[in-house]
């Protein structure tokens, strides 16, 4: 089996359990392992040791049997667009602080792992979003695993933003901004503005407006094939789009059109992971606070 390891920068507090990863990956007979270059020069500053022929530049990555992302969210966020796109399974290991994405704890890495080897694993399929095209123009391959965002850049000017759905008019959304998010992207930014949580495996998209200036705009989830075209109108001369948190500043009056990816990014998890179960422990969902 192949494995792509992937990581962040930030992991000075667990040189141990990064260490005995990459041992054991590196000693096993049933692994071949390669390490994306910027992360394998990290694990060297820490004293790690890691074969240089492992190496491989995340740009040219081709796919592996399976992925091991070390770190948290946005480590995982960060890198699914090509997992996805190479059909290459991945499976989030925790370094992080929340860690809601991922399957486990770094020091229960090598356990998951030679559980996914041995087959006993579950298969997640993850919808994905894309930005399809800016102003008529066809963008190539902004993808992303929790939302595109359009939000106002540095100004107090409300947005307006007459929004279609498969070429119908929907509504106009007046406000600070519109977040449109996947299945698994509801408990991210979309939570945090009042949209709903879906669990994962959903087949829709969800809209929610930010800050709407009406009390009758509430979010609202439609079919995961729809295709969603916004004209993002503002008396300041800019706006942000971002993706997965990486944002473009676009100018006044520009028209986007959104859609699902051609593609999924396969997640593996625990045999036993539980969807209400990660809301209650990861995200204190329905707890007693009393």
């Amino acid at each position: 089996m192949e494995i792509a390891l992937f990581g962040n920068s930030y992991q000075e507090n667990y040189k141990e359990e990064l260490d005995y990863l990459l041992t054991s990956l590196q000693r096993s007979n049933d692994m071949t392992l390669k390490v994306e270059r910027v992360f394998a020069r990290y694990l060297r500053s820490l004293g790690i040791e890691v074969n240089q022929s492992c190496e491989f530049d995340r740009n040219e990555f081709s796919g592996a049997s399976l992925a091991v992302s070390v770190g948290g969210d946005g480590t995982l966020l960060g890198n699914a667009a090509r997992l996805a796109a190479h059909n290459t399974p991945v499976v989030g290991v925790n370094s992080g602080h929340l860690g809601y994405l991922t399957a486990c704890r770094i020091n229960e890495a090598i356990e998951i792992i030679n559980l996914i080897a041995r087959g006993e694993c579950r298969r997640e399929e993850r919808t994905m979003l894309q930005l399809l095209e800016i102003d008529g123009k066809q963008c190539e391959n902004v993808v992303a695993l929790n939302e595109i965002a359009i939000l106002r850049q540095d100004t107090t000017s409300m947005i307006s933003m007459p929004t279609t759905i498969n070429g119908t008019m929907l509504t106009t959304y007046k406000g600070d901004g519109l977040v449109i998010s996947t299945p698994t992207g509801s408990t991210a930014y979309n939570m945090s503005v009042g949209g709903p949580i879906i669990s994962p495996l959903t087949s829709c998209l969800v809209l929610s407006p930010i800050s709407p200036h009406s009390l009758t705009m509430r979010p609202i989830v439609v079919n995961e094939d729809s295709v969603i075209e916004v004209t993002i109108n503002t008396r300041a001369k800019w706006i942000q789009v971002s993706v997965d948190g990486m944002a473009m500043t676009l100018p006044s009056g520009t028209t986007v059109k959104i859609a699902q990816a051609p593609y999924r990014l396969t997640v593996l998890q625990k045999r036993d992971h539980n969807f209400a179960n990660a809301l209650r422990e990861k995200l204190l969902w329905g707890a007693d606070q009393r």
